[in-house]
């Protein structure tokens, strides 16, 4: 990895916004963004009739450089945020300046794709969808208790999201055991997949993955059509470790080094036709109970 800086006064990249603007910094495996909320901007005033949704769906992580910002959570509770405050604010949420000064901060998390695809959502994509799910979580849930459980799901959605950035996809949404992401590329959707499995087995986590490619309907939180149905099916066969792919993906992924085994033929629950699914090579699937 080699040597990398950059400075805040020269962004790569500038995104406008009423009332806001957000600086993107590129720093190969991740962005990072400085976001400016001018005096009187709220998000359910200035941006919502940009995205759309109802809540702001973006996860944000990261650190106040100046002002002040009231967060409320779609479900009742608020916090205020001021300078040198670390943050962490989950989709479903409000937030608006407080006082007379520009509310600054620099994020850490989502900024990559960050209102993307809110400008125009409803668009349809060719994207490779992928699916994480936690194996026995329930299990380990208990044996673990509620407050480390909640430490551990913590540190996996953070291990999981650094490797989504890495490999340039954009995280949808939790799936409380698990994620749905989208990837431009194939191969970068499994290259992803596979760290995500390794990186969280590091927790003490199993996990397993499934892959699909196809068109999708991407709205400003989040994505339909037959393609995330597919792939939620392709994971839902696959076994602890492994990642599993449809013959889309593996023909889509042919030239990238990636080298898959098939897994046979299987009828998948909604899907027309039987498909043949294939393993990312060199992972052995444990079965699942």
């Amino acid at each position: 990895m080699p040597l990398l800086r950059k400075n805040l006064n020269l962004p790569d990249e500038v995104r406008k916004f009423p009332s806001s603007h957000t600086e993107l910094f590129d720093l190969g495996d991740t962005v990072v963004g400085r976001q400016v909320f001018e005096p009187g901007w709220r998000w359910s005033v200035d941006t919502k009739p940009v995205v759309g949704t109802e809540w702001c769906e973006v996860f944000h992580q990261g650190v106040v450089i100046s002002g002040r910002l009231r967060v409320a959570m779609s479900d009742g509770p608020e916090l205020e945020l001021g300078p040198d405050d670390l943050f962490e604010v989950p989709p479903g949420h409000d937030a608006w300046v407080i006082g007379d000064e520009a509310f600054v901060s620099v994020d850490f998390a989502g900024r990559r794709h960050f209102a993307e695809a809110e400008v125009g959502g409803g668009r349809h994509v060719v994207a490779t969808v992928l699916f994480t799910d936690l194996v026995d979580s329930t299990q380990t849930a208990e044996r673990l208790g509620d407050a480390r459980w909640r430490g551990v799901i913590a540190e996996h959605n953070i291990a999981a999201r650094h490797e989504i950035e890495k490999y340039r996809g954009r995280e949808i949404k939790t799936t409380g055991d698990g994620l749905l992401a989208i990837f431009d590329s194939p191969a970068a959707a499994v290259r992803a997949a596979a760290a995500i499995i390794d990186v969280v087995a590091g927790l003490g986590l199993q996990l397993r993955a499934g892959v699909h490619s196809g068109e999708i309907e991407l709205t400003s939180s989040d994505v339909r059509g037959i393609a995330v149905h597919t792939a939620a099916r392709v994971m839902s066969v696959a076994g602890r470790g492994e990642v599993l792919v449809s013959r889309t993906t593996r023909d889509l992924a042919v030239g990238s080094g990636l080298e898959f085994d098939s897994r046979g033929i299987h009828v998948l629950k909604g899907l027309a036709e039987p498909v043949e699914l294939f393993g990312l090579a060199g992972r052995q699937a444990e079965a699942m109970e």
